[in-house]
């Protein structure tokens, strides 16, 4: 840890469970590693690995204190409290980093002590899988019934609309008018022509513009507008000719034209500032942490190269190994400084060396025992038919919403047409 630089710090306490007190200081976070130093001894009172972080909470103590809880691998829970600036902002920071080792293929900790078997990560893996497939199978089904009820209520909407439809056409061409439809009847119909070609010139403008919003590159992130104090998940999507900053649910926050990015600010390798700059009203600024930001930074330097500005506390990650945690060269990089605990062969014959480095470090991984896989077994079955039943599901939903969405457009168009309608026989 102490080669290490923290990608993020947060002042906060720690409960020491042992002598049942609290103890102030300053929880970090590093690439692989969490750790919690005491202010007043200078110790590190908790440290371990995002790879054998179980579970992560808020959660309350005493029923008084907001606190994030931490379950380590071997049973161990780790509360932290008075977390600044607030226990959602660390805890979506950890989360974000946490997910990310978990589905990553990094290699950098097969040479750590304690390390659990390969059985067992994948079995906490798939733990953790089953436990947000089951939390996303309920808000499915909620959203499933909200999606029924809206069904209803749109048929009802449509049957008084239909209802509506013959009064008002009653009412437009009365039976002692000898002429037809009256005059006011033949320019209505006459600018719902005028719209559908304004909506087919529309279209074929979008269909020319398809090109310029071609994404290049996406990255989940941790964003916040302005200061870090207003963390949360979200992603960076890099297009063509222009960056988006988007939510968790892909809702569009803000989106940066080409000529409008005035500075990308690099912080470290996993945070960037992207500014807009204006003449008398606040700048538009988003901050963005992400541990796959050096997969986005290769597309931002080549197409904002003059834009893009390194601050002087990103020169202190110069000395640590710049990669994402999927990148598989971060394990490579920290092998040859194990090999003398994991006992590998001091001399590598040249052309294949790094091959072979890489078997014999796959030799050493302990293998998974028969209990594992049939446990594994069982849960891969149980997640299969979870998935599955969510894919039936989710298929239902999409259908029920493009019928939805037919349904809103025409049921919106006709009440257009009726209130002009009704206008124009006051």
């Amino acid at each position: 840890m102490s080669k290490a630089i923290a990608i993020h710090s947060w002042f906060g306490s720690y409960y020491l469970n042992n002598e049942k007190r609290w103890e102030s200081g300053i929880l970090s976070l590093t690439r692989t590693m969490v750790q919690f130093v005491s202010n007043q001894s200078k110790e590190s009172l908790a440290s371990f690995r995002l790879s054998r972080i179980v579970e992560m909470k808020m959660e309350t103590s005493s029923f008084i204190f907001s606190t994030l809880t931490v379950l380590e691998e071997g049973n161990v829970k780790h509360w932290f409290g008075s977390l600044k600036p607030n226990r959602l902002v660390v805890y979506n920071v950890l989360e974000h980093f946490w997910r990310e080792r978990l589905f990553s293929s990094n290699a950098e900790t097969l040479g750590a002590e304690g390390q659990p078997s390969k059985g067992r990560q994948l079995i906490n893996l798939v733990a953790g899988a089953q436990r947000r497939l089951e939390d996303t199978g309920r808000v499915l089904s909620h959203q499933g019934e909200q999606f029924d009820n809206m069904m209803l209520g749109l048929e009802k909407m449509d049957s008084d609309l239909g209802v509506a439809d013959k009064l008002l056409s009653e009412l437009e061409s009365p039976p002692w008018w000898p002429f037809g439809k009256l005059p006011w009847k033949l320019q209505q119909e006459a600018k719902a022509e005028d719209a559908e070609r304004a909506a087919a010139a529309a279209a074929a403008t979008a269909g020319r513009g398809s090109a310029r919003t071609r994404v290049i590159s996406s990255v989940p992130a941790v964003v916040s507008r302005g200061a870090d104090s207003d963390l949360r998940p979200g992603c960076l999507l890099v297009l063509v000719s222009s960056v988006e900053v988007r939510d968790t649910n892909c809702t569009l926050l803000h989106r940066f034209e080409r000529n409008e990015v005035d500075e990308i600010r690099v912080h470290s390798p996993y945070e960037i500032t992207i500014r807009q700059r204006f003449i008398g009203r606040p700048d538009i600024c988003f901050r963005l942490l992400s541990a796959k930001m050096p997969e986005a930074m290769t597309v931002l330097e080549m197409q904002y190269k003059k834009k893009v500005e390194f601050s002087p506390e990103y020169n202190m990650f110069k000395v640590t190994p710049v990669a994402s945690p999927t990148d598989s060269q971060d394990g490579l990089q920290a092998a040859p400084l194990r090999c003398q605990d994991s006992e590998l062969p001091g001399e590598v014959p040249a052309g294949g060396g790094l091959s072979q480095l890489q078997v014999h470090v796959q030799q050493q991984q302990q293998s998974v025992s028969q209990a594992e896989a049939q446990e594994l077994k069982q849960m891969l079955l149980q997640l299969k038919s979870l998935a599955l039943e969510a894919e039936t599901e989710l298929e239902r939903q999409d259908e029920a919403l493009d019928v939805l969405t037919n349904s809103a457009d025409r049921t919106t168009m006709q009440i257009g047409k009726h209130t002009n309608r009704m206008k124009r026989l006051l």
